[in-house]
């Protein structure tokens, strides 16, 4: 083996991928010394987001002062790699920052929008927007807000709105954002295919998790709905059912609606922006993995979108995972090449956790000693 390439997901709650990445590097030299290890972290555009890709690729990070959740100030920091930057919301508008406060009728993207215009205004043309661990459900309208855009109530008034106020909105005016993203091209990573309403919108599916109680749930619901129209009627844009709407409280929708992004999938924004259709160039093999690989992982998550690419360049891919579930072996007709659970003891994830890193290292391991059996 002189060349690999190792890109997995987290196991989330135990190992990163940059954990990861650096103990395969190191397994790898001790059975290979000659060959190159290519590493990529991955983050699917929650939390640890940018800190992947400066990882991956070098470049700065960029802090400032900008509106939290809950509208304090706060702390938050994106990633900027030539004039690209990177910003996951959950640094602004992440559900740990509002702690015990949890309410999604009043948090506010409005920070995330101030991250993408100081990017902008610091030489940004490209942003890639992870969208994900969001406390919020305001349909992104915090952050257009931010951007210029204009949310009008009956009485002609100017507000920003939240969750709770959405259906106060009459009509939009977009053209001052479009000014100011002239020229900008907007990416956000989108994991889920929600749409932005219903039963398996944004408000039913994630917002208990934000706080909301069965009746305030209904309120956020019918708040996207009435937002889902204004914008219908004033932008002339349907994105209610859209996969990717219901994305981080409906901002997906708003991504859309209001800043013209593309809604795309995080594994295949990480493989295009770190160019690894060329990396796959004279690579024996790709190890890739993720915490459990099920029927969900099917859909395109991290193994998924590694392997289908590797597999149209012939280049063999290894899944090392933490768990797999008995729907999961059409991961094979995809590309991916063979499975490795780390679970080596047959144990509850409450004891596997406290064990990964080891379990990795030695099962990885027992891999790279079966790759050198075949090369002698």
């Amino acid at each position: 083996m002189k060349k690999c390439i190792v890109i997995s997901d987290s196991f989330k709650g135990s190992l990163s991928s940059i954990e990861i990445g650096k103990i395969a590097k190191e397994s790898v030299g001790k059975f290979f010394p000659d060959c190159e290890v290519i590493t990529i972290p991955v983050a699917d555009g929650g939390e640890g987001t940018v800190e992947c890709f400066l990882e991956a690729l070098g470049g700065n990070e960029i802090k400032g002062t900008v509106t939290g959740p809950l509208s304090e100030k706060l702390k938050a920091a994106y990633g900027v790699i030539g004039d690209m930057a990177i910003i996951e919301m959950a640094a602004a508008a992440g559900l740990p920052l509002v702690k015990d406060k949890k309410n999604p009728l009043i948090t506010t993207t409005y920070g995330v929008g101030e991250q993408i215009k100081a990017a902008i205004e610091g030489g940004a043309k490209r942003i890639i927007l992870g969208l994900g661990g969001s406390a919020t459900n305001d349909g992104g309208c915090g952050c257009a807000a931010a951007l210029g855009v204009k949310f009008l109530d009956s009485n002609g008034h100017e507000f920003i709105p939240s969750g709770g106020t959405l259906k106060d909105i009459v009509s939009i005016d977009i053209s001052d954002c479009q000014t100011i993203l002239s020229g900008v091209k907007v990416t956000a990573m989108c994991d889920i295919d929600n749409p932005l309403y219903g039963p398996h919108g944004a408000a039913y599916i994630f917002g208990p998790q934000k706080g909301a109680d069965e009746k305030m749930v209904k309120e956020l619901d019918s708040g996207l709905v009435h937002l889902a129209e204004v914008i219908k009627s004033s932008l002339n844009k349907d994105v209610a059912l859209m996969p990717g709407a219901g994305a981080a409280g409906g901002f997906g929708a708003g991504c859309v609606a209001f800043l013209g992004a593309q809604l795309c999938p995080g594994i295949e924004v990480v493989l295009d922006t770190v160019g690894f259709d060329d990396l796959l160039d004279g690579a024996d093999m790709v190890f890739t993995g993720e915490g459990r690989i099920d029927s969900q992982s099917l859909r395109g998550k991290v193994v998924i979108g590694v392997s289908r690419r590797a597999k149209a360049k012939g280049v063999p891919v290894i899944a090392v995972v933490g768990d797999v579930r008995d729907d999961a072996y059409g991961a094979y007709d995809m590309g991916v090449s063979a499975i490795f659970s780390t679970n080596r003891l047959a144990i509850p994830f409450s004891e596997a956790s406290l064990r990964s890193k080891t379990d990795y290292i030695h099962s990885f391991e027992d891999i790279l000693r079966l790759i050198k059996i075949f090369e002698k």
